[in-house]
Formats: structure tokens, C-alpha cells, sequence
């Protein structure tokens, strides 16, 4: 497909979200799980018979997992304050955005998710909210916070609560990125600890991802980052001033760039195996990808307009490019993470989501791609692949167990059972809604998905 026809087919996904969210005023809806066979059924599931497992869960706070849905309840947690690449938008215009994630939370992972947009830009006060919402969910998904303050919410909430907290723009992007590089590296005949990577934009992504990338063997100091003061190097005063607001910006400064290279980002690209790029549409030009080494990687993960448009980086000698469009080869994209990531914390209770368990979805993402088979531009598995959330649930359950964070541990094989069984049924409960007729049909065909 040439320019021309990618650039067209680049309009037409925001031309008809504008169109057709109006026709379903929203993207999901809360649906009964028990059997309502007759009035009766009323004094079971509410009042009066509702309090015998209110006293039970009185006398056992554990229970509560057992007769609720906390178990299958995430929190999907925003301020409004940077969302996608539209910016400060606030809660209300970041409503969408939060529903949509709630959508594939269900659809692909099978997971109960609420939208909580808050009135609030106060770190503090989104820590103490949510950390006020912990009895009725499984787990929390901050969501477009900017940084810095979204480090601060994520670590504060890390260390008050005992259920899995998970900022998807930082660690998700981050672990999904990793599982990409992991594929692509061996197309192009480079191994991970001997690669020059250039890190262009350090907000909540890449600051994320250089911290994933420091855990699974890369040498830091052939790191050269770059934001928009320039390439970060321990000479940078401006970031060594405010190291108490940016600690991890200035961590960055201290452990990288180890030839102290100055200036801006074709000083930070020259040379590089790698780009990482989580910034802005447009920074990067083509001329300066002509300076990267040879089988070069670039990741222009800006939404919706990338850093680089694909065919100007391929044009210039890059190998492998990977966006974060669904409408482009190689989509780099949060979702194929966190509904299974989730759904792995999920059904073995656990206290948190670890380092270690964002590691073994990357390394699971990965492996399913070389299993069906990978190309330079088929490099990821696919939404619609739907096989591959389970997988990456049974690794990340998997994970927390080894290191002692389920408070329900199984096997791997039943992890991946349970995963299963309720993707499945969240696929099923779409697909009968829409055959019923309880859902209104796509203007745009009568086909039911």
C-alpha cells in the first residue's frame, strides 16, 4: 500500500468513532450474572437472604472474594490530564477513552472494568480516592496521568494497597514494547545486550520501558535518551535541580549515555541499533534515521500521527518500524498486555503486579509470535489472536506465584484454564447480545461478530 492510500486509511478511524459513538452512547454496560427465574430469586440475591454472606464476609474478610465479583473488578482510574496524544483534555472528554478500555478488558481478557474519570489533579487526592475504592476491586488501572505526577500516584498506591495497581501508559507500554524488541532484534541479527538504543521523548513511557529494559540485560550506558531539552548525560543541571520532582529522569542522566553525547535528537540517533520513541507527531526526521546503524529498529509509537511516518523511515534504510496504529504493520499497542496481564493477577489473587511478572508477559507476547511465525512487518500478535491472552495470563499467574505474590497459587496449566474459560464466555456474551438483537446492529453491516 502506498503513502497516499496509509494516509487516507489513517482518517478514517477517528471519522467514524465520531460518528458512531453517539449511535451507542457508550461502549459498555453492566449485564446480570445470576438467573432471575421468578420474583423469588429477588429474596436470594438482595434482601432478605443477601445477609447471610454479608455476616459471613463480616466474620471472614476473605470471603468477600467468594460471594462478590471483586475478584473479576478492576478499577479504570484517570484524571483527564494527558490522554492519549490529545493532552490535558480533562475528565469528561477522557471518558471515552476509559470505556474503550473497559471494552477490552472484557472482550479480551474476559475482566469486569468500571471507568472512574476524577475531578481532581492532585496526586494526593488520586492516591487517597482510589486507595478508598480498594474493598470493591481486584485491582486498580491508572490511565493518562501525567507525569510527573503519575509516578508519584503509582508508587504511593504500590505501597498502601494489597491489590494489583498497574499504570498501562508506563508498565504496559513498557512491557509490550519489550515484547516487540524481543522479536525483532533476532530479524535483524543484533542481541539485546550489545545494542545501541536511542530513547527519543522520557515521559511515563520510556522512562517505564528503559527501567523494564535495565532489568532484562541491557547495557545502560548504550542508552542515549532524549527529551526536549536534549540528550539526557549527568551534565544536565536542569534535571539535576529538580531531581526530587524527576528522580527517574535524573537516574537516567546518572546510569546512561556513557560517551556523553550532547545535543538533540539526531545526536541522540547517531549510531543507535534502535530507536524508542514515545514523544511527539513529527519530531523525528527522516534524514537523521540515515545515521543509524545498519538493520536499524525504529519504534514511532506516537498516537495517532507517529514521530515518523513508516514508509519515511523504510525510505531512509530502517529495517523493522513499528507504530502504535492498528491500521499500520507491527502495531506496538497496550492492548495486547494488559487484558491479560490482568486476567493472569487476577485469577491468582495477587498482591501486586511485579517486575518480574511484566517480564514474563513480554517474554510470553514474544514467544507466541515466533511460534505462528514472525516477519519484518508482521512482528506482534494481533488483537484478534485471541489465543495469546490467555497465554499471557498463565505467565503472568504463573510469575506471581514463583515469587510468592498469589494468595491463590495454581499451575500454570489451570491458570491458562481458568484464563480461557473466561475469555470465552466474555466472547460469547458479545457475540449472543449482538444474535439476539439486544444490542443495536452496526450501521455499517449485518454481519454479527
Amino acid at each position: 500500500m502506498n503513502p497516499d492510500d496509509l494516509l487516507a486509511r489513517a482518517k478514517k478511524p477517528p471519522e467514524d468513532a465520531l460518528r458512531l459513538h453517539p449511535v451507542y452512547r457508550g461502549k459498555v454496560q453492566i449485564a446480570p450474572k445470576v438467573p432471575i427465574r421468578d420474583p423469588g430469586d429477588f429474596a436470594i440475591w438482595y434482601t432478605p437472604g443477601v445477609a447471610a454472606p454479608c455476616r459471613a464476609i463480616q466474620a471472614q474478610p476473605d470471603l468477600v472474594w467468594q460471594h462478590t465479583n471483586r475478584a473479576n473488578l478492576v478499577a479504570v482510574v484517570s484524571d483527564g490530564t494527558r490522554v492519549l496524544g490529545l493532552g490535558d483534555i480533562g475528565p469528561e472528554a477522557g471518558l471515552p477513552v476509559m470505556e474503550g478500555k473497559a471494552l477490552l478488558f472484557k472482550v479480551l481478557g474476559g475482566v469486569d472494568a468500571v471507568p472512574l474519570c476524577l475531578r481532581t489533579r492532585d496526586p494526593e487526592e488520586i492516591a487517597r480516592t482510589v486507595e478508598l475504592l480498594e474493598p470493591s476491586f481486584g485491582g486498580v488501572n491508572l490511565e493518562d496521568i501525567a507525569q510527573p505526577k503519575c509516578f508519584r500516584v503509582l508508587d504511593a498506591l504500590r505501597g498502601r494497597l494489597t491489590i494489583p495497581v498497574w499504570h498501562d501508559d508506563q508498565q504496559g507500554t513498557a512491557t509490550v514494547l519489550l515484547a516487540a524488541l524481543l522479536s525483532a532484534l533476532p530479524l535483524v541479527g543484533k542481541e539485546l545486550g550489545r545494542v545501541r538504543i536511542a530513547m527519543i521523548g522520557m515521559g511515563a513511557a520510556n522512562v517505564a520501558t528503559y527501567h523494564l529494559l535495565t532489568q532484562i540485560g541491557v547495557d545502560r550506558g548504550a542508552v542515549v535518551a532524549c527529551d526536549r531539552a536534549g540528550t539526557l548525560h549527568r551534565g544536565r543541571r536542569d534535571l539535576e535541580a529538580k531531581r526530587g520532582e524527576f528522580a527517574d529522569k535524573w537516574r537516567v542522566c546518572e546510569e546512561t549515555n556513557a560517551d556523553g553525547v550532547v545535543g538533540g535528537i539526531p545526536d541522540a540517533l547517531r549510531g543507535a541499533d534502535v530507536c524508542i520513541a514515545f514523544s511527539a507527531p513529527g519530531v523525528i526526521r527522516p534524514e537523521w534515521l540515515r545515521a543509524m546503524r545498519k538493520g536499524a529498529v525504529v519504534f514511532a509509537c506516537a498516537n495517532p500521527v507517529p514521530e515518523i511516518w513508516p514508509w519515511e523511515a523504510k525510505q531512509v534504510g530502517a529495517r523493522i518500524v513499528c507504530t502504535g496504529r492498528s491500521d499500520f504493520p507491527n502495531q506496538v499497542n497496550n492492548s495486547l498486555g494488559f487484558p491479560g496481564i490482568f486476567r493472569g493477577a487476577l485469577d491468582v489473587r495477587a498482591r501486586a503486579i511485579s517486575d518480574g511478572m511484566a517480564l514474563a508477559a513480554a517474554r510470553e507476547l514474544a514467544a507466541f509470535a515466533e511460534a505462528r511465525g514472525v516477519r519484518e512487518d508482521d512482528l506482534m500478535p494481533r488483537m484478534e489472536e485471541w489465543e495469546v491472552f490467555p497465554r499471557v495470563a498463565a505467565a503472568t499467574g504463573a510469575a506471581a506465584c514463583a515469587e510468592g505474590l498469589a494468595r491463590l497459587p495454581r499451575p500454570r496449566a489451570e491458570i491458562e484454564a481458568v484464563a480461557t474459560a473466561h475469555i470465552s464466555a466474555a466472547r460469547a456474551l458479545v457475540a449472543a447480545l449482538a444474535r439476539e438483537g439486544l444490542l443495536p446492529p452496526h450501521p455499517d453491516s449485518k454481519r454479527v461478530t
